[in-house]
């Protein structure tokens, strides 16, 4: 084989294979599609009480928040009061 013609193929392979990953990373694992739908529903139920949680300790720490801002206000209001 001449080198013309090494040179001409090495694009169309590479063209080949960028296609063959780009079709294989489209289709879901096999393993995903079988899972039984008991899974499925205790799944999403675990998805949704960590949604919960996440708001919850959201709104802790704006609380947090909140409660160190008045304490470090009271602190300076101290400081520049006169006793």
């Amino acid at each position: 084989m001449n080198a013309g013609a090494f040179v001409f193929l090495i694009p169309i392979t590479a063209i080949i294979c960028m296609t063959a990953l780009k079709m294989a990373r489209l289709r879901p694992p096999s393993g995903l599609q079988m899972l039984p739908p008991e899974v499925t529903d205790r799944l999403e139920a675990l998805e949704h009480e960590v949604g919960t949680l996440r708001q919850e300790l959201s709104e802790t720490q704006e609380r947090l928040d909140f409660t160190e801002r008045l304490v470090s206000q009271s602190k300076s209001a101290q400081r520049l009061s006169p006793s």
